[in-house]
């Protein structure tokens, strides 16, 4: 039993981090097929190789000769620095376990005051039953005596553990200023050794060696062979003569080159089980080709010079589209010159966010390798923008657009059952909710739908998403840096983290990638970060490009951000408004219109009750123009009315132009506080839509409708938001 237990557990995990397979599990990349060298393809492949090691022999040549007593100290601050870092891990989970012994005694305290009562009662109606006549004594008496049998049973165990608890809380109370100075200690020694072990760097004065680009052309040309190796570059050159030409142009233009190994180079197969491993250099160049072919705007804008080099080194191992289940003649991959031109349109037509144009290469990377078909894409950005534009104009960037898993991805998996197969991945989401792993997704989607770059930032147990802001990454949905892994070359998020920061200094970040491009040379292990080694060597090389990196990230005094919505991943936790009561409205927001044939338009701003936003009530601002009203999910219901003159009693039509993105939704009304009547809302994906009419009748002179929602018992859905434009009055027999 226990056996099955530890392994449910570990399924539990592996769904909510979304690594199961089924409606969890998104799309992976394929690798593509290796095909098999020809004649000409060995030929081609000696040459590489022949090429490849007279570029390492003249490299080694022009590297300066380093003091082997400096080496020694720098590389002996780099292991004392690493190994106070893992000795302030441990002292953090001493204080962690120290903090915990004490919540289990709060917790078990809890139980005992719970447990007391509940023994208490089960006594008293065991005395109840005893004083019982009659047939259903017995049952009664019995009934009561399991009752106690349990409460004391759960009693014994309260008080036993509460008694464990409490002594060990008792001793954790003894050690606790004690762990908190070890760990406040080994942090301190920690930005010591940090320091020293820059210290130890500059004083090796390769600074200006690593500054100059004197030997790019040759470092760039061997790192891209070495990336490719000679077979996979010959695999792609033994195509024809075209795709030879390809290949040597590449290793003759240096910019080029640059470009693409400072965004990390093209993607590679070498993660991918039992595959050769290279990087598909030819096939990012051929997808790059197809893009300039394709595009007549690429040079209306220099973000889309790097889209389209992003493009290219993201899709050059092809990446599986999610298609929905009933489009069964879909691609079955994201086709890369389509992701490019869709983005240029969304970018030339302003649906992007403004911060896209300044993205880098590597950024945009994150944006461009979703598993989402274009369409889909399209439909993220709309539906937000007729649903939810609060989100879209959010000041606070680190819930720009992704506060949408806060307020409307609700969280479990009793509904998932429902998606439909007509539907995408991301749709089912937002109509269905979901755990942890597709709260995630969810929010990974709708990011790169607006152009904002992000990865997954899985943690033991859990999925998270870490993405890009003006002040830097910031983990969302999950805890903080340093707690999981990047799903990136990186590994380690902490190791994602320093790269993303170095690179705020484009030039300064060039010496970080040279030192890595010698340290490959030299045969190194190749590492990207200081973080998730077991027992690592670091060669001289591989240290001076990572404390390279480190003295830069000092430098720029880069701060890392705090995670947010550690507690929304696995919860329907939605903050409180803060906008609430602070909405400002003009004239014309609040002007209901009534046109010549009496048909009465009432904007859904004009409301007379509430007056303002409050936390279920939402006004906010449309993208169509003025305010639209937005009825939250969660919590209490709250009746909203309008006041309106009507100049001629008589029958009207009632419609409503709304949007929702879920299904079985409704809204009731009354008019004049008459009867309620139940209007049923079509499920719209987040499209604008009209109700159907409703026939009332209105009194002339002062009218009122007031709508709310009241509490149903829905077997295969639940009550979302909706949001709501206009109430239209229109005159009928």
């Amino acid at each position: 039993m226990k056996i099955k237990v530890i392994v449910f557990s570990v399924l539990v995990s592996l769904f909510c981090v979304g690594v199961l397979t089924s409606s969890c599990c998104l799309a992976k990349d394929d690798a593509p097929e290796v095909p098999v060298l020809t004649k000409k393809g060995l030929e081609l492949e000696a040459r590489y190789t022949k090429e490849l090691d007279g570029l390492r022999e003249k490299i080694k040549k022009a590297l300066p000769n380093l003091d082997a007593k400096k080496v020694a100290v720098f590389l002996k601050a780099g292991e004392l620095e690493r190994a106070t870092e893992v000795d302030r891990d441990t002292k953090e989970e001493e204080l962690k376990a120290n903090e915990g012994a004490k919540q289990r005694f709060a917790n078990d305290t809890k139980w005992v005051s719970s447990a007391t009562p509940r023994l208490a009662e089960a006594k008293k109606n065991l005395k109840a039953a005893e004083a019982m006549s009659g047939d259903k004594k017995a049952e009664a008496v019995k009934a009561a005596e399991k009752e106690l049998a349990d409460a004391e049973k759960n009693f014994a165990k309260a008080t036993t553990y509460l008694k464990e608890s409490k002594a060990a809380a008792e001793v954790a109370d003894e050690e606790h200023p004690k762990c908190v100075r070890a760990l406040e200690d080994t942090e301190k020694k920690l930005v010591k050794d940090k320091d020293n072990a820059i210290k130890t760097l500059k004083a090796l004065n390769v600074d200006s060696f690593l500054a100059s680009d004197k030997l790019d052309p040759m470092l760039l040309k061997f790192q891209v062979i070495s990336e490719a190796t000679p077979g996979g570059l010959a695999r792609f050159a033994q195509r024809g003569v075209a795709e030879e030409k390809l290949i040597a142009a590449l290793l003759k233009d240096t910019k080029l080159m640059r470009r693409m190994l400072v965004a990390d180079g093209a993607k590679s197969t070498k993660h991918h089980k039992n595959k050769e491993g290279f990087a598909y250099y030819g096939k990012a160049l051929e997808i790059y080709n197809d893009i300039k072919k394709s595009s007549k705007n690429m040079t209306k804008a220099p973000v889309l010079q790097r889209l389209a080099l992003a493009c290219a080194l993201e899709h050059a191992v092809p990446i599986g589209q999610r298609n929905p289940e009933e489009d069964t003649d879909a691609s079955p991959f994201v086709d890369p010159v389509k992701r490019y031109l869709h983005f240029e349109k969304a970018f030339l037509d302003g649906e992007l966010d403004a911060v896209f144009k300044d993205l880098g290469t590597w950024e945009l990377r994150f944006v461009v390798n979703g598993n989402e078909p274009e369409e889909t894409l399209t439909w993220g950005r709309k539906m937000l923008r007729n649903y939810r534009p609060d989100h879209v104009l959010k000041e606070d960037f680190k819930w720009r657009y992704v506060d949408t898993v806060r307020s409307d991805i609700s969280y479990g998996s009793q509904y998932n059952k429902y998606d439909e197969p007509r539907l995408q991945f991301y749709q089912n989401i937002l109509k269905n909710g979901g755990v942890c792993g597709r709260r995630a997704f969810f929010g990974r989607f709708i990011l790169r739908a607006y152009g904002i770059p992000v990865i997954a930032r899985p943690q033991h147990g859990h999925a998270a998403l870490a993405h890009w802001t003006p002040d830097g990454w910031v983990v969302c949905l999950g805890a903080r840096w340093g707690k999981g892994s990047s799903s990136t070359p990186y590994r380690k998020d902490l190791n994602f983290l320093e790269s993303s920061q170095a690179r705020e200094d484009a030039d300064a970040y060039l010496k970080v990638k040279r030192a890595h491009w010698i340290a490959n040379v030299l045969g190194e292990t190749p590492m990207l970060g200081l973080y998730g080694h077991n027992d690592p060597v670091f060669g001289l090389w591989t240290s001076i490009s990572l404390y390279t990196q480190r003295a830069i990230i000092k430098d720029l005094e880069a701060k890392t951000l705090a995670a947010v919505g550690t507690a929304s991943g696995e919860s329907n936790e939605l903050m409180k408004d803060e906008e609430a009561g602070k909405t400002k409205f003009t004239d014309e927001d609040k002007t209901i219109v009534v046109a010549k044939d009496g048909t009465i338009t009432i904007p859904a701003a004009a409301c007379s009750t509430p007056a303002n936003s409050t936390n279920k009530i939402l006004f906010m601002e449309s993208l169509l123009g003025g305010k639209q009203l937005h009825y939250a999910w969660r919590g209490d219901y709250e009746p909203f009315e309008y006041v309106f003159d009507v100049p001629k009693a008589g029958n009207y039509e009632l419609t409503m132009k709304f949007v929702t993105p879920s299904w079985k939704q409704n809204l009731v009304f009354s008019v004049n506080g008459g009867k309620q009547v139940n209007i049923d809302l079509p499920y719209t994906l987040g499209m604008w839509e009209t109700t159907k009419p409703v026939k009332i009748a209105l009194k002339q002179g002062e009218n009122r409708l007031q709508f709310t929602r009241v509490e149903r018992q829905i077997e295969d859905a639940r009550d979302k938001g909706i949001s709501i434009r206009e109430f239209t009055l229109k005159p009928t027999k």
